[in-house]
């Protein structure tokens, strides 16, 4: 398999720190399935052991796989939209920022050149391409998430990726993580993913770690932050993908309460 740059494409941010569990070895881990579409967690948040009232640093594993029942190759993902329980929060004011601009048409190495400073996450992915007549192929490379950026209630992340499915091409896939306040809610996430290789490529797994220690003002900083009151956390919402099929996520993550 060939170790390309490739598009997790904003299954962003997203399924964008949905898809975080308990621990990062994973032990939390759940598959949803809709019709012959399935999607597999096995993602967490360290430390497993939490303030009970005050939130601290924690780094978020987002890990998951992305299938058929029968082995076909699956539909793209589309958009998704997302709750996260208040306990989970982003802080990203005093972290430098990353435009679209200074993303695009650019390959992994000059998008670290040009927003470094603004990196909030990395991993990577794996794509498969089925083209018509053609047998399926699969291609693996690195993700990386920068910060676009806050205005009011709204944090914007930008996943960069460049794709060989098969020309090497540039894209830049932006999410929007934004407070609210709806019962126990504290957190929305939406993005909309663009086509991979013409609408023939999807993505069949991904492994991004998301967290950033930083300093401002002389204040040490976490980009992710949480707290755990009552023992777990929630995150619900709907994940849809191109052939209209929608997986509706209700996922509660336990989590060690301390002093």
């Amino acid at each position: 398999m060939s170790r390309k740059p490739i598009l997790l494409a904003a299954l962003v941010a997203i399924l964008a720190l949905i898809l975080a569990g308990a621990a990062l070895a994973g032990p939390n881990r759940k598959i949803w399935c809709a019709g012959n579409l399935c999607v597999a967690d096995s993602g967490g948040i360290s430390p497993k052991k939490l303030p009970r009232h005050e939130k601290a640093p924690v780094t978020a594993l987002l890990n998951a796989e992305i299938s058929t029942r029968d082995g076909s190759h699956p539909p793209a993902f589309e958009s998704m939209d997302l709750k996260i329980e208040r306990n989970i929060s982003l802080d990203s004011v005093g972290l430098p920022t990353c435009r679209i601009g200074q993303l695009k048409a650019t390959s992994s190495a000059t998008a670290k050149r040009a927003c470094g400073d603004a990196t909030v996450g990395s991993g990577e992915a794996e794509v498969e391409v089925a083209f018509p007549e053609q047998a399926p192929f699969r291609s693996t490379g690195p993700l990386i998430l920068f910060n676009g950026g806050t205005k009011g209630p709204t944090t914007t992340l930008l996943l960069h990726a460049y794709v060989n499915v098969p020309a090497p091409t540039a894209i830049v896939v932006p999410a929007t993580v934004t407070r609210i306040d709806d019962g126990r809610f504290g957190m929305r996430i939406q993005a909309t993913v663009p086509k991979i290789a013409g609408g023939s490529g999807s993505v069949t797994e991904f492994e991004l770690r998301v967290g950033r220690r930083f300093t401002y003002k002389g204040q040490r900083k976490s980009f992710v932050s949480a707290s755990c009151p009552s023992g777990s956390w929630m995150a619900k919402g709907e994940a849809r993908f191109v052939d209209d099929t929608a997986l509706h996520i209700a996922h509660v993550f336990p989590c060690t309460p301390g002093s």
